[in-house]
């Protein structure tokens, strides 16, 4: 037998799904069925984190569209280096470490402040509650002036916060993410990454306190 038949043959073993189907899948199933010729195993890769990546990536660098360009950066090292994941670790902690270690090179190279939206903080706020909600659903038109205000005085105290408690402040309060997963992603230990959270939150919220009054 040839190699195009060989090839061909190889080509009809592949199950092809349909994506609501890999839709159900976990991680490490999409993973396997992508490895495994799966060709639409990664666009559901892309649908699952695709808004949360850049949601995560734009809060670092404060540029949506450069935050886009990053996140589909992600992708492509993602599909590149696939195949090289280990798989005994969560996928998730791995993507976030890519995205991670992108936004702070572009940090590093434009010195950016980010943007992060929300409408109030205050010091010591239960560590149980996770994430942060940031949008007043009630809010009615005429606190649109108040929280641009807000937003003002929120991106001003947030430029004054370091990058690296910048980071583990979006992946714990924003992204939910365990001590663990910080850990991982930032290449810290945990005492590192609870002493940098700490010391974030209450920074941030010595920095805006004055302001809120």
């Amino acid at each position: 037998m040839g190699q195009a038949a060989l090839k061909t043959t190889a080509r009809s073993t592949v199950s092809f799904r349909p994506l609501a189907t890999l839709r159900e899948l976990e991680d490490s199933g999409l993973v396997t069925a992508h490895l495994a010729g799966e060709p639409r195993a990664f666009d559901a890769m892309v649908e699952r984190y695709q808004t949360r990546l850049l949601n995560f990536v734009y809060r670092i660098v404060g540029d949506r569209e450069r935050a886009e360009d990053l996140v589909q950066e992600v992708f492509v090292r993602v599909h590149r280096h696939l195949a090289r994941f280990d798989r005994s670790k969560k996928f998730s902690t791995w993507i976030y470490t890519i995205a991670s270690n992108l936004a702070k090179n572009e940090l590093r190279n434009r010195a950016r402040n980010p943007l992060v939206l929300f409408s109030s903080i205050t010091k010591d706020w239960d560590d149980e509650e996770r994430p942060l909600e940031f949008e007043d659903v009630n809010a009615r038109p005429d606190d649109q002036f108040r929280k641009r205000h807000v937003k003002e005085m929120v991106d001003q105290s947030v430029a004054q916060l370091p990058s690296h408690h910048r980071e583990v402040f979006v992946l714990r309060e924003l992204e939910g993410r365990s001590y663990e997963e910080i850990a991982e992603i930032t290449h810290c230990n945990l005492g590192t990454v609870k002493s940098r959270l700490n010391r974030a939150r209450n920074s941030f919220a010595e920095i805006i306190e004055p302001s809120l009054r």
